[in-house]
């Protein structure tokens, strides 16, 4: 019962996430005629969500209120935010209303990974089990939002405001968590992970971090308007065609461990940043006649280069850190990629649309290769620089 509960919720939370956010683009560009930077701040929500939520977790998560219940305080108060920002049609109502939403959302990342291990009595082999229930979620919402033809639409919003809604109220049903930290001091450091700005002295470990920074701002091409152009290039219900990533991930994930072990951390990072600027290649000169194995290639590489950058790189920070700053290196790493490097790359990649607006549609051919380029680059800096210990990647 205690797994079930737990794959539950797993289930819902990236079925939530899963169901707004791969077409939102589409809705916000074709429906309500968002230029590319409203788009692209759009999206930056998340990424200011993902900046503030280490301090939503460390000060009061973590030290005042069992995690079930934050869970359900929050989602709920999602749920209403979310439903109300699907029926605002200008962005001057649409975007404060889903920034408040993200910062309800954002925190519950974190704070279901925490709930699901602290209820387990060996993390590293249930955690996989449970957590992969989370992409079948996002997988299940791309292909009911995509083969019912929504994309263009404000249902998936509330297709997601009722799933969260359903998680507030399941969420007591959850183990009870008391908070760990409760009477204990806290300091800025504790929060944004700055202790972890000691393992910068190490020319690899800053290399990564930089580099890992870096190409956040080019990957947000991909999650911001890769539906809007698959559903300008006529692809037929791209949103489930989407999902086919997430099944790509489940496939590279379960891989992942031997590849390390055979190849290392190095090669396998530097596979991953490279399939980044491949796909962008793939979208620039893809086409849904005779080029259309380009775009299914794009989409299907999602397993490498999210698995092979994402997973590889908390696995090796995980190493790098050890048992004392891990929480803190694992944060720090967070709040440097998925914040501030997702908000710089939203707001660039809208800019970078923009400017490529032809007759009511985009040049996604020249769009397309400014990503690509930026990806390459980072990976030939990143290649030259980045030499950790050959003992710390095989051990990654």
């Amino acid at each position: 019962m205690l797994r079930f509960k737990l794959s539950a919720m797993m289930f819902l939370q990236y079925f939530i996430w899963g169901a707004w956010f791969v077409p939102l683009g589409t809705y916000l560009g074709t429906t309500l005629g968002f230029d590319g930077p409203q788009i692209g701040a759009a999206y930056g929500a998340m990424a200011i969500g993902a900046i503030v939520a280490p301090f939503f977790v460390g000060m009061i998560a973590d030290r005042f209120f069992a995690t079930q219940k934050i869970l359900a305080i929050l989602h709920t108060a999602g749920a209403v935010l979310l439903y109300w920002a699907s029926n605002e049609p200008t962005f001057a109502t649409f975007y404060p209303v889903l920034i408040g939403y993200s910062l309800c959302y954002a925190p519950t990342l974190a704070l279901t990974n925490s709930l699901a291990f602290d209820n387990m009595k060996d993390p590293a082999s249930e955690f996989p089990v449970v957590r992969v229930l989370g992409t079948i979620g996002w997988i299940v919402a791309g292909v009911v939002v995509g083969q019912l033809g929504l994309e263009a639409t404000a249902v998936p919003m509330r297709l997601a405001a009722g799933a969260g809604l359903l998680f507030g109220l399941g969420s007591l049903l959850l183990p009870d968590t008391p908070p760990h930290a409760a009477g204990k001091p806290l300091g800025i450091r504790d929060v944004l992970g700055l202790d972890a700005l000691a393992l910068m002295k190490d020319r690899s470990f800053a290399t990564f971090v930089v580099g890992s920074f870096l190409l956040c701002i080019p990957l947000q091409f991909y999650y911001a308007f890769t539906n809007l152009f698959l559903t300008e290039a006529g692809m037929v219900a791209p949103t489930s065609k989407m999902a086919l990533g997430q099944v790509s991930e489940i496939v590279f994930m379960l891989a992942l461990p031997v590849l390390l072990v055979r190849f290392g951390t190095r090669i396998v990072l530097l596979v991953g940043m490279l399939a980044w600027a491949l796909r962008y290649v793939l979208f620039a000169y893809g086409n849904v006649g005779p080029g259309a194995w380009m775009l299914y290639a794009g989409i299907l590489l999602h397993g490498v280069c999210y698995d092979f950058f994402f997973v590889t790189g908390q696995i090796y920070v995980d190493k790098q850190a050890g048992l004392k700053i891990r929480a803190a290196a694992q944060g720090f790493l967070t709040f440097i990629t998925q914040g501030v490097g997702y908000l710089i790359g939203s707001a660039l990649s809208g800019f970078v649309v923009q400017r490529f607006v032809r007759d009511g549609g985009h040049d996604w051919h020249a769009i397309w290769l400014h990503p690509a380029a930026m990806a390459a680059v980072i990976f030939l800096i990143f290649a030259v620089l980045f030499r950790p210990r050959e003992s710390a990647a095989r051990a990654a």
